[in-house]
């Protein structure tokens, strides 16, 4: 089979890419609005783009060619925490992708507790097993749909109690949720670990031949 993505529509490549690139890591993302709404909404497409300074990147579509309230309130902010779900906030994470006007708090409407942050205004939920204090960056636009790829800093991490070990996040303790084609997320399966892989420095290739 062969597809030519100049013959399809945005909404087709849409659910194309969303089955290929699979499976996505989640950003549940609390933002406030000029007028104080503390909005909530979850986004398959992030990655982190930086370590030093720690940055992340999520994209923010728009809905009937109007931006989604999530890319207001963090470019008029400037401030946002990303939380990771866990497997027992599957539901109440599938039910804030619904859509509702921006006076309404998908955090009020789902009933979901909250604890201030501690370097920026916009408060973090209180159960996912991470959040992280965010101030925006860069906004880039791009496409015929004008998708917004939004790069904030985190400026603090908050992780649950037991979730560390010699440094290191255990995966297993942190059992994210991950997001598929469709309605349809997905948890860890079967986690295989590999021997590390040495690459010697071009400096040094063959000195040892």
């Amino acid at each position: 089979m062969r597809i030519d993505p100049s013959e399809l529509g945005a909404e087709r490549i849409y659910r194309l890419m969303t089955g290929i690139v699979v499976p996505r890591p989640i950003a549940w993302v609390t933002s406030l609005s000029a007028k104080g709404v503390l909005n909530l909404a979850p986004f398959s497409a992030f990655t982190f783009v930086s370590q030093k300074p720690p940055m992340l990147a999520i994209s923010v579509g728009r809905k009937a060619g109007v931006w989604k309230d999530t890319a207001h309130n963090i470019l008029d902010t400037r401030e946002y925490v990303i939380h990771i779900a866990d497997t027992p906030l599957m539901n109440v994470l599938h039910e804030s992708s619904v859509e509702h006007p921006p006076e309404v708090s998908e955090v009020e409407h789902l009933k979901l507790e909250t604890v201030p942050s501690e370097l920026i205004g916009v408060p973090r939920l209180a159960a996912p097993p991470v959040a992280m204090e965010c101030r925006f960056h860069q906004c880039l636009e791009f496409g015929e749909v004008r998708s917004r790829l939004i790069v904030g800093e985190v400026v603090m991490f908050h992780l649950r109690d037991g979730l560390m070990n010699n440094g290191k996040v255990e995966t297993k303790q942190l059992d994210p949720i991950a997001r598929i084609a469709g309605p349809r997320y997905a948890r860890l399966g079967e986690i295989v670990t590999l021997n590390t892989v040495f690459q010697t420095s071009k400096s040094t290739e063959g000195e040892s031949s």
